[in-house]
C-alpha cells in the first residue's frame, strides 16, 4: 500500500485533514462536535502542540498545527484513535472512522501560516451550496459558523485558551482591534478575489517558497527509505525551482532566461513543459508568468511533444535538460 510522507522535525507545521470513510460524517451532532474539541485540547496538551485555528465540517475536519517537538505522527495517532474509540462507543458501531491515514501538507511557516489559516476558515463556504451565493451571504456565514476558530481571530472575546492567535495576528497589526478588524478585512477580499493553495503544494506533501521546498527536500526527502513506497516523494524530490530550470536551458543553449521566455519557438516550449513538468506549475501560472493566454501554454506543450519526435536535434537538447534536471534517482 502506499505510504503518505511523513517529515517530522522541531518546530514544523503542519496543514492536517482527515475525512470520514467513504465520505461519511464523523459529527452526528454537537456532542460529537464538543467530545472532538475536549479531546483534541487534551492531546494538544500532551504532545505539547500548538494550535493556530481549526475547521469542523460534516464529515472531515481541518487543522493549522506547530509541533515543537516533531512528534505530529504521535500526536495524530493519539487524537484520532482516542476520538474514534469515543464515537464508535457512543453510536455503537465499529471499525474505521476516518478514509485511511490523515493527510500532512509540511508549510513554510514564514511564508505560508497567515494565508492558510484564511484557507481554513474559509472552508465552510467553498462548498457547492454556497457557489452562487453573494459574497455578503458568505460573511454573514462566515460570522455565525460556530465550529471554527475565526471568533477569536475577529473578536477578543472569543478567544479560546487552546489556540494561539499571536503569531498570525500579529502581521495584521497584532493582537488588537486594528489587527482582528485586519485580519477580517482579508478574509473579506478572500472571500470576493478567491484564494487556492492547492496549486502550489508540491507532491500533495510541501507548501512553501522555492528555498523551502529545496531545503525540505535536500535535508529529509532524499534520505526517506522504502521511496518507491511513497509515490508523492518521487514529486519532491524532481521539483525543481523556475530558475533552475532557466539555467539548465540556458546553459545547453547559450540563451537567456528573458529569450527563453519571450521568443516563440522550441525554448519556451521547452520550458513551459519543463516548468509544468519539474517546477509544479500549472498551466495558467506559466501562462500568467509569459504574459500569453492559457491555450497558448497547452497549444504550445503539445507542439513541443510532436517536434521531439520529429526532430532528432530537438530530442537531444530535451534529453539533455531533462537529465540534468533528473539527477535524483528513485
Amino acid at each position: 500500500m502506499a505510504r503518505a510522507l511523513r517529515i517530522q522535525f522541531d518546530g514544523a507545521l503542519y496543514h492536517l485533514t482527515c475525512r470520514g470513510n467513504e465520505k461519511r460524517e464523523i459529527f452526528k451532532d454537537d456532542t460529537d462536535r464538543l467530545r472532538f474539541l475536549e479531546t483534541l485540547e487534551l492531546s494538544l496538551n500532551n504532545y505539547q502542540v500548538v494550535l493556530y485555528c481549526y475547521i469542523l465540517m460534516q464529515n472531515h475536519y481541518h487543522l493549522l498545527v506547530e509541533t515543537p517537538h516533531g512528534n505530529i505522527s504521535e500526536f495524530m495517532r493519539h487524537f484520532n484513535i482516542t476520538y474514534t474509540s469515543y464515537y464508535n462507543k457512543r453510536h455503537n458501531r465499529v471499525g474505521h472512522l476516518y478514509q485511511g491515514r490523515y493527510k500532512s501538507i509540511l508549510v513554510d511557516k514564514d511564508s505560508y501560516l497567515t494565508i492558510l489559516s484564511r484557507y481554513v476558515h474559509l472552508n465552510p463556504v467553498r462548498t457547492q451550496q454556497f457557489m452562487f451565493r453573494s459574497a455578503r451571504e458568505k460573511e454573514k456565514y462566515l460570522k455565525e459558523y460556530p465550529w471554527s476558530s475565526l471568533f477569536g481571530y475577529i473578536d477578543s472575546a472569543e478567544k479560546s485558551p487552546v489556540i494561539d492567535y499571536s503569531l498570525i495576528l500579529a502581521a495584521y497589526g497584532g493582537d488588537t482591534i486594528r489587527g482582528r478588524m485586519n485580519y477580517w478585512k482579508q478574509m473579506r477580499r478572500d472571500i470576493r478575489d478567491g484564494l487556492e493553495v492547492k496549486d502550489k503544494i508540491v507532491g500533495q506533501s510541501v507548501l512553501g517558497t522555492d528555498e523551502f521546498v529545496k531545503w525540505v527536500k535536500n535535508t529529509y526527502a532524499s534520505k526517506a527509505e522504502n521511496r518507491r513506497e511513497i509515490p508523492c516523494l518521487r514529486e519532491v524530490l524532481r521539483y525543481r525551482s523556475k530558475n533552475e530550470i532557466l539555467k539548465v536551458i540556458s546553459d545547453e543553449t547559450d540563451k537567456s532566461d528573458e529569450e527563453i521566455l519571450r521568443e516563440k519557438g522550441p525554448l519556451r516550449q521547452m520550458a513551459m513543459e519543463l516548468l509544468f513538468r519539474y517546477g509544479g506549475l500549472k498551466g495558467v501560472e506559466i501562462a500568467q508568468m509569459m504574459g500569453l493566454d492559457y491555450s497558448t501554454v497547452s497549444r504550445d506543450r503539445k507542439r513541443l511533444r510532436d517536434n521531439v519526435h520529429k526532430d532528432a536535434t530537438l530530442k537531444k537538447l530535451m534529453a539533455r535538460v531533462v537529465g540534468k534536471l533528473s539527477k535524483v534517482k528513485i
